[in-house]
């Protein structure tokens, strides 16, 4: 897993980024709230990365903290919103006040993004308000909390998610998938994806 990049920025574009580390490019796809924080071509830049990878591509995504990155993954886990559609939602401001329109119940803010009604939106609150702590430090800040689970099926559904299998691929792929160990779990699971 690629979970950092660092080095020269190469290109800057209004969707992605390329990073240039030791002569090999990175290409990061970004929200425009990340792109806010890389520097201009030229400059050194630090990115958190997730990689997902698929049978047609492999592709990297980057964010200017790791709280975005975390947010990302939890947005990834929402039934029917995927990579693209989660860059949008990031891009709607910084993860401080999106993490506060889903303690607060604000499914408007979510519905106002391209791609999601007001189905998902209010699915994006209910699946993850119990994961974010609605804890205020310092006046208005929001921190996230995400419940991790010591239950191999749950971490399991977590691994295949991280490969890019959506949330609803994942739960159907464990369905069938034999074993006692999170790492079982997965290969039976995608033993069971390439019949």
């Amino acid at each position: 897993m690629i979970a950092l990049v660092s080095g020269t920025v190469a290109v800057r574009r209004g969707d992605h980024v390329v990073v240039d580390c030791g002569g090999v490019g990175y290409r990061l796809a970004v929200s425009s709230e990340t792109l806010r924080h890389v520097p201009a071509v030229g400059k050194p830049a630090t990115l958190h990365t997730h990689l997902t990878v698929r049978d047609d591509a492999l592709a990297l995504y980057g964010f200017a903290t790791e709280e975005e990155r975390e947010l990302f993954l939890m947005l990834l886990a929402v039934q029917s919103i995927g990579p693209k559609v989660a860059l949008a939602v990031l891009s709607g401001g910084p993860p401080r006040e999106l993490l506060g329109a889903i303690a607060a119940g604000d499914s408007a803010r979510f519905q106002a993004v391209p791609g999601i009604g007001k189905r998902t939106a209010e699915r994006i609150i209910v699946e993850l308000r119990e994961k974010v702590g609605s804890s205020r430090v310092g006046g208005h800040e929001f921190a996230i909390r995400v419940s991790r689970s010591d239950d191999p099926r749950a971490v399991a559904r977590e691994g295949l998610i991280g490969l890019g299998y959506s949330a609803q691929e994942a739960d159907e792929l464990l369905d069938g998938a034999a074993g006692e160990e999170p790492e079982e779990l997965i290969a039976s699971a995608l033993r069971g994806a390439r019949r």
